[in-house]
């Protein structure tokens, strides 16, 4: 980076157990045992006051895990955002590029590597796995554009692409929820669930804890339980990004 050119600013918001918005601008590079030739950057953990580890990582030429992430009750996401990559899991390889995912099992591992001849960007997840008696999860590998999108609650400007089966197995799931210039959510949500989103395009405003705060592509939101939230989509393109919810479980006392 070498000298700053300006005064030291951020737009980074940091409300441990609240709420967290993390621009790109102030990321650090994290070294992570296991990952080799990868950029990574922790961006939500227990450490903020989330349930989970979300990482933004880029992965140069020759990018790859050296051992198994996850398993041990640990489920894992990978989302590919730019380039193609290979998750190998139980011996089984999946390519994916742009759009592509897969989700692993608390039983499993997943090892990564970078396919493409440039870098490829990705977007990981790490929680430890809820059981449910009677239920157990399973792999799946797919693409958004396999998925479809459809109108958020009765919404023809908001879109939303679910992920994940609907099936009590899972405890959690992802999506991409897209505004059109204009849109907003209908309400301003207060729920129990957290979320980690990664914005993939356009700006928006967004209100968190009854702040509204300009928030565009690239940035990183942390959103924790009751928290008040809902956003506008405005800027000449889609504002679109990709979040996970935790799902289908009551709450342990």
């Amino acid at each position: 980076m070498g000298y700053p050119n300006d005064l030291l600013t951020s737009r980074s918001i940091i409300k441990h157990g609240g709420f967290a918005l993390i621009p790109p601008e102030g990321l650090v590079n994290n070294v992570v045992p296991g990952f080799e030739n990868c950029i990574i950057s922790i961006l939500a953990s227990p450490k903020l006051g989330a349930s989970f580890v979300d990482y933004i990582i880029t992965m140069s030429e020759g990018g790859r895990t050296t051992k198994g992430f996850g398993g041990n009750g640990i489920e894992t996401f990978v989302y590919c955002i730019e380039g193609k990559i290979k998750v190998t899991i139980k011996n089984e390889d999946y390519i994916i590029e742009s759009g592509g995912y897969v989700y692993c099992t608390p039983t499993e591992t997943m090892n990564l590597e970078n396919i493409h001849g440039n870098n490829s960007k990705i977007f990981l997840y790490k929680q430890k796995y809820q059981s449910l008696e009677g239920y157990e999860p399973w792999v799946v590998v797919s693409n958004i554009k396999e998925q479809g999108e459809v109108d958020y609650d009765n919404m023809a400007n908001v879109k939303i692409i679910d992920f994940l089966p609907k099936d009590l197995a899972f405890d959690m799931n992802f999506h991409i929820l897209t505004f059109y210039p204009g849109a907003c959510h209908p309400f301003i949500e207060t729920h129990v669930q957290e979320h980690g989103a990664y914005l993939l395009s356009g700006e928006g405003l967004y209100n968190l804890d009854n702040t509204w705060i300009p928030v565009k592509k690239n940035d990183y939101i942390w959103f924790g339980p009751y928290v008040p939230q809902c956003c506008y989509g405005v800027g000449r393109e889609n504002l679109s990004y990709i979040y996970s919810k935790d799902c289908n479980r009551d709450v342990i006392l």
